[in-house]
């Protein structure tokens, strides 16, 4: 009789214990049963939030659990990323992020260029540049590196010629020539878009442009040529480049599954840059 107890009572704990490891692996934890790692990372909703969003199904492979925090302004997400509240940002291209780094003291490392929203000129007044009227209202973004970047774009297209004619710091002191007098208004990026039906014309970046309903290659009376200079890229901070999980994102984000979403998803509104 204590035999046969004693071998029911070990089969009732071989059984608990069977069932007690079959619910250890939960959905937090990675097939190899550790938990996958978090990686933060600041982006603006358009597009930036949305391509990570088909990365996080990449990483999600690879141990990372990818976590985006959006942001819709460019000074934010890199206050994020300097208190150390994100592991990354993508947002950002190189000449915004040095000009933030002379300014704010940081020293952010940028690298993994994604894609190029082309900046483009809108309006709601007129069909072709050409018709632009002497003494237009024309708004560009108020932020250095993209007021310089709609500067180039206003001098490609005619409007303006600068004192530096490939400068990447000009502002509209360094305006030479001016034939159609136009008054150039600098505003915050993000307002622009809200504001262009008081305007002749506007300079806007295509992460703001796109949920205004506006589509640079369709919409767009002059766009910015597709070897700009100004590619979005991850930002991180010194050293964090060579950690793991940020080496992950940035081959999900150049992988051939991320080139087709953005060609696809995008028609030619943002171009991949790799």
């Amino acid at each position: 009789m204590n035999k046969l107890f004693a071998f029911a009572a070990t089969a009732v704990l071989g059984a608990a214990l069977l069932i007690s490891g079959c619910g250890s692996s939960t959905n937090n934890e990675s097939s190899s049963g550790s938990k996958p790692e978090v990686l933060k990372v600041a982006a603006n909703p358009v597009p930036h939030a949305e391509i990570l969003e088909q990365v996080k199904p990449i990483l999600a492979k690879e141990g990372v659990d990818l976590q985006i925090i959006e942001f819709t302004d460019y000074i934010q997400p890199n206050m994020a990323l300097s208190s150390h509240e994100v592991d990354a940002n993508f947002f950002a291209n190189v000449p915004y992020q040095n000009n933030y780094n002379k300014d704010h003291g940081t020293n952010f490392v940028s690298f993994a260029p994604i894609h190029i929203e082309p900046l483009a000129i809108y309006s709601q007044k007129i069909k072709d540049l050409k018709d632009l009227p002497n003494g237009a209202k024309v708004a560009i973004p108020s932020d250095p590196t993209n007021s310089a970047r709609a500067l180039l774009l206003l001098q490609s297209a005619g409007l303006v010629t600068l004192k530096d004619p490939t400068g990447l710091t000009n502002t509209p002191f360094n305006i030479t020539s001016n034939p159609k007098n136009i008054q150039i208004t600098e505003l915050e990026a993000a307002q622009i878009p809200r504001s262009i039906q008081d305007l002749d014309a506007a300079v806007i970046n295509a992460n703001y442009a796109l949920p205004a309903g506006l589509n640079p290659t369709k919409d767009g009376l002059f766009v910015e040529k597709a070897d700009s200079p100004y590619a979005n890229l991850l930002s991180v901070n010194p050293g964090d480049e060579n950690k793991p999980a940020i080496q992950k994102l940035a081959k999900a984000l150049q992988s051939p599954e991320i080139k087709k979403f953005i060609e696809e998803h995008y028609n030619g509104a943002i171009i991949p840059a790799f």
